[in-house]
């Protein structure tokens, strides 16, 4: 009788032998893989009022490339990023308004809606003790995910999906999620890595960007400098259109009628792939093999063909994909990569990571060269947002467990407002078809196999 690792390993064999799909009969189908057509235009699912993203223009059925943008409630995400910025005040409770209500706040209903995320950000009785201390996790997003899902447990109306309950849930959740996550960090760092474990009770009147600063930082200090750049990366993740993977999946669930917390943890799950929000915890390990194996970062010959055996997968995570580069929408820019760059050029400028921060403007540069000469391919690939934030968040001391959970952390805002318009609008369980390739066969008996 063969062990168990290798029993395993014959059904592994038997999978591959019984199970194979290739490109090609995808295309004689016209399978949209991935839901985008065969020139890598989105398949239209749906009409949404939440966000915009753009990249391309269609003329005469042809793809044309345009600087990206991206809007929320149909207003330039750089124009709020600006307009707070001038006023030098935090904004992302600004954007949560704007997203779930259709506009912008006034100076009273900004003031009241804070207040109520303030409110908040309590956690359910012996939640931080039952859930997160005696259920430790080696992820942050498993924690979040799993923690969403308990949630269920202590809310009194769970399955309600009135309009009203629903907004009282998701304000709960993006009150509590930065809470969750910050405990989440601590608890893990305890258990797997010996250190110690502050568990901050943060005091009320602080930003969702303070609170998280407040949380994650031993002494709980940090610099009205440090909190106003997240402050902006919050409000560069909040929200990306309703076809991104996390916000769909938050669409598809929601579409089924099933809970709020069943939804929020689906698009947690989607966010933590390397596809999606994990790539910036990609990016950053791709960096670090970058910089440990080029000798001179300025070179540009050395750091081309680092990149060009990343390519050939033969460095790196071998997967042939140079993270942080290329967007499914974005041709010829990535507005938030666009604006995290500048601010993480001073911030670098200001605390010593100019030659790291020059390296990552080389892979930017170099890697359209790379792909064109490795694959003939001369589409346009911009760097996207994760190329520079990891960077922003190693400036700013957040430890790299917490990267995809800010992700998170900022996201959970538009998912809320996508699956408030899903279940108030939508009108349709999601349910695309999939096409049967697989032959008829006849049931054999088992003395016969």
């Amino acid at each position: 009788m063969l062990s168990s690792k290798e029993f395993i390993t014959s059904l592994c064999d038997e999978f591959k032998k019984n199970n194979h799909i290739s490109p090609e009969v995808h295309r004689n189908l016209r399978v949209k893989r991935g839901l985008r057509n065969a020139d890598g235009t989105g398949v239209l699912a749906g009409l949404t009022l939440v966000g915009n993203v753009r990249g391309y223009t269609m003329i005469d059925d042809e793809k044309c490339a345009l600087e990206g943008k991206l809007t929320y409630r149909g207003i330039d995400v750089e124009d709020i990023v600006a307009g707070i910025t001038e006023e030098k005040r935090f904004g992302y409770e600004e954007v949560a308004y704007l997203l779930l209500f259709g506009q912008l706040p006034t100076e009273e209903q900004l003031a009241t809606f804070t207040k109520l995320i303030d409110e908040n950000r309590q956690l359910p009785k012996d939640f931080t003790e039952d859930m997160i201390i005696k259920a430790p996790s080696n992820n942050i997003m498993n924690k979040l995910a799993r923690s969403v899902l308990v949630l269920y447990s202590s809310d009194d109306n769970p399955d309600d999906t009135s309009l009203d309950n629903m907004l009282r849930q998701s304000i709960q959740l993006i009150a509590r999620i930065p809470i969750i996550a910050a405990q989440a960090y601590q608890v893990k760092r305890h258990y797997y890595e010996n250190e110690t474990m502050y568990l901050h009770v943060p005091p009320k009147g602080l930003s969702t960007a303070e609170t998280l600063l407040y949380c994650l930082r031993p002494d709980k200090k940090y610099t009205e400098e440090e909190a106003r750049l997240l402050d902006i990366c919050l409000i560069l993740h909040a929200e990306h259109g309703g076809g991104n993977n996390s916000a769909f999946t938050c669409r598809v669930l929601s579409s089924s009628g099933t809970d709020t917390y069943s939804a929020i943890a689906a698009a947690i799950g989607s966010l933590k792939g390397p596809l999606h929000g994990g790539a910036n915890a990609q990016v950053e390990k791709m960096l670090a093999d970058i910089e440990k194996n080029v000798s001179d970062w300025k070179n540009d010959d050395e750091v081309k063909e680092y990149l060009r055996r990343i390519i050939r997968k033969e460095v790196g995570d071998k997967s042939g994909k140079i993270y942080g580069m290329g967007h499914a929408i974005y041709t010829v820019s990535d507005p938030r990569a666009v604006m995290l760059k500048k601010f993480a050029k001073e911030l670098a400028i200001k605390r010593g990571f100019k030659d790291r921060f020059e390296l990552i403007e080389s892979v930017e540069r170099l890697t359209p060269e790379v792909f064109l000469e490795a694959k003939g391919d001369s589409k346009l690939i911009c760097a996207n947002v994760d190329l520079y934030s990891g960077m922003v968040y190693e400036m700013l001391d957040i430890p790299k467990d917490m990267y995809t959970p800010i992700f998170a952390i900022a996201r959970i805002v538009g998912w809320c407002a996508h699956r408030i318009e899903e279940v108030m609008f939508g009108g349709k369980i999601i349910r695309p078809a999939y096409k049967s390739i697989s032959p008829d066969a006849n049931y054999v008996s088992l003395e016969d196999r």
